[in-house]
């Protein structure tokens, strides 16, 4: 299982050419929407990249949800130097109301005077200015959806290896499905859907009560086999602040944990059959050591074959992806990845949330 899970899943994406839509003959007038929440050292970092992207016609719709820091003023300040490109959405705290992410999305979308949405967050850095074009370049009539790319920025200590490795990973398998027809999540970082598509699928009204999922919930609910690209292409990554705790990166997943219950049954399944295979290949391996250990090298054997055809399909996509040093760590980052998903998904699945 776990060859075929390497072979002829992640094949696809190692296999895969990488296409850019820069010179793509469409270039809509699009909206980029993004959420702020106490954001604003990210935003005097990052927002002037965003509003600077080299594109014909866009607007950046910016959401400043509820913030108590000086958030304000410093949107005001560029909106004064982008008059005619930034749009902000101001939403004030109620004090018997309380809504989660999601709420100042659908703020956003109707902020939004375009068909084209390009979702991303306030940490968020474009790889490019080309960034918007390759990411509205791989609209087209039949593509309602695209998927892209958004690593963490690299830096020192392992959490910050574990937390790109995992970031890889997942997008690895998100895109690789993509390809296969079976598209059933996106990240929100680097995201982008049209107007249409949101209202016809009711926005976020099937998961609105729950705290994640703006992203991967409603690329679940609404892509189908046919309306899914991707982009990939080095100028169409968007790189992202990562956590620098163990216990903030770990409530991170377990948001991420809460929302995969919801997904469609057969997504569900697909994705229960990937973990359990990796984690019984481990498991079944300990065994055969201990209560085999005369019979060693038939183990080892099977876990080196499975490591080289890893290397050998993760090699091509962490190039794609721009992650080859972690290619070093790769046999230890992988045990890890699966117990800690695992162990994380037990016991964050059944957790209410209800904030942003």
């Amino acid at each position: 299982m776990q060859l075929y899970y390497i072979y002829f899943v992640y094949g696809k994406l190692a296999f895969y050419s990488i296409k850019s839509f820069r010179e793509a003959p469409q270039q809509p007038p699009v909206s980029v929407v993004i959420c702020a929440h106490n954001e604003e050292e990210n935003l005097k970092s990052f927002l002037p990249q965003l509003l600077e992207q080299d594109y014909p016609l866009f607007e950046v719709v910016l959401v400043d949800d509820c913030s108590d820091d000086d958030t304000k003023w410093i949107l005001k300040e560029f909106s004064s130097k982008y008059p005619e490109r930034l749009k902000v959405v101001e939403i004030k705290e109620h004090i018997r109301l309380k809504h989660t992410k999601k709420f100042a999305l659908t703020m956003g979308i109707k902020a939004a005077k375009h068909e084209h949405l390009v979702f991303t967050d306030a940490d968020c850095q474009p790889a490019s200015p080309l960034w918007l074009a390759e990411i509205v370049g791989a609209f087209s009539p039949e593509k309602e959806i695209v998927l892209g790319y958004s690593p963490y920025f690299k830096q020192k200590g392992f959490l910050n290896k574990l937390i790109r490795f995992e970031t890889a990973h997942t997008a690895m398998s998100y895109l690789s499905y993509a390809l296969k027809g079976n598209a059933y999540m996106g990240v929100g970082r680097n995201l982008a859907y049209t107007k249409s598509l949101f209202y016809k699928g009711k926005g976020f009204n099937k998961h609105m009560h729950i705290k994640s999922g703006d992203d991967d919930l409603f690329v679940n609910h609404n892509a189908t086999n046919t309306n899914v690209n991707i982009a990939i292409h080095a100028d169409a990554h968007i790189r992202s602040v990562p956590k620098k705790t163990w216990k903030s990166y770990y409530k991170q997943k377990a948001r991420h944990s809460g929302a995969s219950t919801r997904y469609k049954s057969k997504h569900k399944g697909m994705l229960a059959t990937q973990l359990l295979s990796a984690l019984l290949f481990y498991l079944a391996l300990i065994v055969c050591f201990v209560l085999y250990p005369d019979l060693w090298y038939i183990p080892l054997g099977i876990y080196i074959v499975r490591l080289l055809s890893q290397l050998f399909i993760f090699n091509r996509i962490y190039t794609k992806l721009i992650v080859r040093d972690l290619l070093i760590w790769f046999p230890l980052l992988d045990v890890l990845y699966y117990f800690y998903i695992c162990i994380n998904g037990l016991f964050n699945r059944g957790k209410k949330q209800t904030s942003w």
